[in-house]
């Protein structure tokens, strides 16, 4: 018997939270010292959890994951500026550049099929779709939806924009000290550590907001709420 959603959801998002944030911080923060890893193989150690986490997710979704990639490149960079020894500043362009692309990326494709909140929300797999076009069309609401749809898209936007200001600001105000020392090691592991309460959590909240006006439009616009259109 297959476990159901909510248990898989969970274990992915704790499986996240593990090889993400506790396992790297927990080595750059205790294990990278001259006395046991060392700085170089520390920050080694800590990163291959994330991208070995990265390239199971991406196996694991059966289809190529954007975010997927977004995430094992940005493990991949951030290995590259810790083992070339490059000054601290490329980090923190490093953390505002992935979050900053996905936000012009959801700006550029707002009116094609394939703007974000079509692809995550509005698709055949969670929506009916069709459904949903034939009542926004009788009612003639067409062009309202798609002004709202833009605007919803443009709040996700902002949310990445966010995060990537957010990002910048973060790394610039705690990792100072050059790469291939204990004390950069240690910094870049609070700065993961403290990624998710000063980054994510704000970021989600503006995502959520987002979400939430699309579900109050489409209500405007069709008469029902959005999980009418959601298939079973």
């Amino acid at each position: 018997m297959s476990a159901p959603a909510g248990t898989k959801k969970n274990h992915s998002f704790f499986s996240n939270l593990l090889f993400n944030i506790v396992i790297p911080t927990l080595i750059l923060t205790k294990a990278s010292g001259d006395d046991m890893l060392g700085p170089t193989l520390g920050v080694v150690v800590a990163l291959a959890f994330p991208l070995a986490f990265g390239f199971w997710d991406l196996k694991n979704a059966g289809k190529v994951n954007v975010f997927s990639i977004l995430g094992v490149v940005s493990v991949l960079l951030t290995g590259g500026i810790s083992l070339l020894k490059l000054p601290p500043e490329y980090l923190a362009i490093k953390e505002a550049l992935i979050p900053g692309l996905i936000g012009l990326g959801v700006l550029v494709t707002l009116n094609t099929r394939y703007s974000l909140l079509r692809m995550i929300i509005l698709n055949d797999e969670i929506m009916d779709t069709e459904r949903l076009q034939q009542v926004i069309a009788e009612r003639g609401e067409q062009e309202h939806f798609d002004r709202h749809l833009n605007v919803a898209n443009k709040i996700v936007a902002a949310s990445f924009f966010l995060s990537s200001a957010l990002n910048y600001g973060l790394a610039r105000y705690l990792v100072t000290a050059m790469p291939g020392t204990p004390e950069y090691n240690e910094q870049l592991g609070t700065m993961t550590a403290m990624s998710y309460p000063v980054i994510v959590i704000p970021s989600m909240i503006v995502l959520v907001a987002a979400i939430w006006y699309l579900f109050r439009q489409v209500r405007k616009v069709t008469g029902h709420g959005l999980e009418d259109f959601m298939r079973q």
